[in-house]
């Protein structure tokens, strides 16, 4: 398993990059992300989301993060394969350009929290893995 602390940061390009196709689809690091960035997203045709991790400090509290940012269907169980599951399927967000998930306070949970951290982390690279053979891409920046 890969440590969260060991991904990439986001290019120069940033957000930008990702959306016309000059920074191929990925898990980022980034110190931080605005408010900005889901206007972009929208902006390019991309779907956006916000997992707000603020006071996150272990798997329970991350996957209700992502049952609010991520809008998950109520078939979500609330289990690490079961978020797997809803990340290789999206249908409810549509047919976009491209899906972004962004997050906020990333950082502190993975202080908290460093093997959830990780299995997060390897999850969301495991879907973008899925997504980069399909037509609509799919990436993650972890703020």
């Amino acid at each position: 398993m890969t440590s969260s602390a060991q991904l990439p940061e986001l290019p120069e390009e940033g957000l930008s990059g990702l959306f016309d196709g000059t920074v191929p689809p990925g898990v980022y690091r980034t110190p931080s992300v605005g408010p900005e960035a889901l206007l972009q997203a929208e902006a390019a045709g991309w779907y956006g989301a916000v997992l707000d991790l603020s006071g996150v400090t272990g798997r329970d509290g991350f996957l209700e993060s992502c049952v609010a940012g991520l809008e998950l269907p109520e078939w979500f169980r609330h289990t690490w394969d079961s978020l797997t599951d809803c990340l290789t399927d999206l249908s409810w967000w549509g047919e976009p350009a491209g899906y972004l998930i962004l997050t906020s306070g990333w950082s502190g949970f993975e202080s908290a929290a460093p093997e959830d951290a990780d299995t997060a982390a390897e999850i969301l690279g495991a879907a973008v893995g899925f997504w980069s053979v399909r037509e609509t891409p799919l990436a993650a920046v972890l703020g």
